[in-house]
């Protein structure tokens, strides 16, 4: 079978190509090889340790170091650098247990506000290469370049490397990407060789691939699924190539399809440029567990003014108002209360919000509150007077006078007194 060979530097045509060979036009050793080079079209780029490399990027002194992003004794470590991951530190891990692994490691508290400036920066360049863009999270995004070989010249492959090289030299941070010819196994690519990395899965080899991963490879395979299936004696992905749909569809429902289809290289999902939100949710992990109602409602204004701010942002009004707690053996609790109309007001959201908490402050404690709201609609109904409750009416209007004054003059300028008492 021919293979496709091309400096990822140069991007000069490599002939004959033998393993660890250099690119006789640049000497780079970074030559990507594969028969289906030149035909695949889906791509899935994983920014590398995104925020740390943003803080690393903005203080070299960092460079050298073991960084964690995260903080708080009852926090979890949102991101940490390649040097602290050879200790064993992972993201999503408590970061009492990170500070034990790499005990040496500099910890920063996240800086939301700069990191969603900087992918906003990393989306636009990808935006400019093709309009089939999905973003899937602050630091990840689906391309589909199918078609656009004619437009620049360039097969695919060549223009994503063309892609990270200008967000590396624009921006400082580096990506990897996966290429395949489907969005299940881009994304299972991407992660193949970081940081830096350019892993391809083709369509020939994708079976045999597939069979020797783990479960756990395949999208929506979470903790629970993964146990259940492990108690059913499956562990591998070769081992659900083997089984009738009927049969998967019978033991694991909705997700048993997906478990067939995507076991043997399937995925008919295409890259959807835009993703109507679904729901608006902030939350808070307090420092020690905590079951006072009067030191809960306060955390609880916070959250709804922020999620009050976001949809006032995207023009949107929920009708569905959730609280979620978590007590401190892991349990998670939500109520939530549907609303006659909508609302994008914070002060609504807190006093449902209120309504719904106060009962679950019945001698347990907590370690996580959150706050959210579903299903939106346009906000050009929301929040309209009541006739028959003349104080919502009036805190509607105050809310809307505030929050005029707050967009002229900034939101620190009016702050309201539950916030400290």
């Amino acid at each position: 079978m021919t293979q496709f060979s091309f400096c990822r530097d140069c991007l000069s045509n490599i002939q004959n190509y033998e393993t660890n060979m250099l690119c006789p036009k640049c000497a780079s050793p970074r030559i990507i090889s594969h028969p289906e080079l030149n035909k695949l079209s889906i791509a899935h780029l994983d920014c590398d340790a995104f925020y740390a490399s943003i803080e690393k990027r903005d203080n070299p002194d960092l460079n050298s170091k073991p960084l964690l992003i995260g903080g708080g004794k009852r926090g979890v470590v949102s991101t940490c650098c390649y040097i602290a991951r050879t200790f064993g530190v992972k993201s999503a891990m408590p970061m009492f247990k990170a500070n034990k692994l790499c005990p040496n490691a500099i910890v920063l508290r996240p800086d939301m506000e700069k990191y969603s400036a900087v992918s906003k920066e990393i989306r636009k360049i990808f935006n400019d290469i093709t309009p089939a863009v999905e973003p899937i999270s602050i630091d990840e995004a689906f391309l589909d370049l199918t078609g656009t070989e004619k437009l620049y010249e360039l097969p695919p492959a060549k223009v994503l490397c063309k892609t990270v090289k200008k967000v590396f030299e624009e921006i400082g941070i580096t990506v990897s990407v996966g290429l395949s010819y489907n969005k299940f196994l881009a994304k299972l690519a991407s992660d193949l060789d970081k940081p830096q990395g350019f892993s391809i899965i083709g369509q020939k080899e994708a079976k045999s691939f597939l069979a020797k991963q783990p479960i756990s490879k395949i999208w929506g395979v979470g903790k629970v699924l993964n146990s259940k299936m492990k108690r059913a004696g499956i562990t591998q992905i070769g081992q659900l190539q083997k089984m009738e749909l009927k049969k998967l569809i019978q033991d694991y429902g909705v997700m048993g399809e997906r478990l067939y289809y995507f076991s043997r290289g399937d995925d008919s999902r295409s890259v959807v440029s835009s993703q109507k939100t679904k729901s608006i949710s902030n939350e808070h992990t307090l420092e020690e567990d905590i079951g006072d109602y009067n030191y809960l409602k306060k955390r609880l204004w916070i959250m709804c003014e922020k999620v009050s701010f976001r949809l006032k942002k995207q023009q949107l009004s929920a009708k569905t108002v959730t609280l979620k707690l978590k007590t401190s053996n892991f349990r998670t609790v939500t109520r939530s209360v549907t609303l006659d109309g909508t609302t994008q007001m914070a002060e609504t959201l807190y006093q449902h919000g209120k309504f719904l908490l106060k009962p679950e402050c019945n001698g347990l404690e907590y370690r996580l509150i959150g706050i959210g709201v579903s299903k939106f609609q346009n906000d050009q109904y929301s929040d309209l007077p009541d006739l028959l409750d003349e104080r919502k009416s009036k805190e509607i209007k105050t809310e809307r006078a505030m929050d005029k004054i707050r967009n002229k003059y900034g939101t620190d300028i009016i702050i309201k007194g539950r916030k400290f008492t």
